[in-house]
């Protein structure tokens, strides 16, 4: 039976409510707020079965619920997607999974991607920042025929924000740093290039970026994948 409706896909979801897994999710720190605590493997399988409906995917987003916002960006379609829709969900953001989710499975497939990751590094916003490197991260990975000078240009927007404390803003960019130089063996040369003029930054935000990303792009495992 498919799910094909707003009020059903809502009424399946409230079925699905688990207090214990939000306070599992709340460890991790995911927001616990409006929370139904349902899995990502249980959300991509409804996904699959309503299929792409970008109207569908608004209504959802709109109830605020949590994991009907992580359902939404699963079934939207991209090529639909506005850069106001965009600039409105990354406002809406208040957990990083939602952030992380949408920007993978929505926002870097679309024609804006690129433009917004720019434009939301330089916001002020916490999750809003977030966005603009989850999307270099997983663009990284996703965009393979992609030219390699606009990761390029990405490592420049790491630097210039990499003095940001916030967690979920360093966390961010030290994960859009490491998929660049994982990208090729090109990048992968930039990236801890770049990654070293980070580190003689005086900022413990900036250093700890760095070495992270160092540690992990001069690895053997990652030279014996990139050779």
């Amino acid at each position: 039976m498919f799910i094909m409706n707003y009020n059903q896909i809502m009424k399946k979801l409230k079925s699905l409510e688990n207090p214990k897994k939000v306070e599992g999710m709340a460890r991790f720190g995911i927001n616990p707020d409006k929370n139904l605590g349902i899995s990502v493997t249980t959300l991509r399988g409804i996904a699959r079965k309503i299929g792409k409906d970008h109207d569908l995917a608004l209504q959802l987003w709109d109830s605020g619920i949590h994991d009907a916002r992580m359902l939404a960006a699963h079934i939207d379609e991209p090529e639909k997607v506005t850069e106001e829709q965009m600039d409105k969900w990354a406002l809406d953001f208040n957990s990083w999974d939602v952030c992380d989710n949408a920007c993978g499975h929505l926002f870097d497939k679309t024609k804006h991607g690129y433009k917004k990751a720019f434009e939301w590094t330089k916001r002020d916003e916490e999750f809003v920042k977030r966005a603009g490197f989850a999307i270099m991260a997983w663009a990284a990975v996703h965009d393979k025929k992609r030219d390699d000078k606009i990761f390029e240009d990405f490592l420049n927007e790491i630097k210039r924000e990499s003095t940001d404390e916030r967690n979920f803003v360093k966390k961010a960019a030290n994960w859009a740093l490491r998929n660049i130089g994982k990208r090729n063996k090109n990048m992968n040369e930039k990236a801890i290039k770049m990654a070293e003029e980070i580190k003689r930054i005086d900022s413990k935000s900036a250093r700890w970026i760095a070495n992270d990303a160092i540690r992990e792009l001069t690895s053997e495992k990652v030279k014996k994948r990139l050779d």
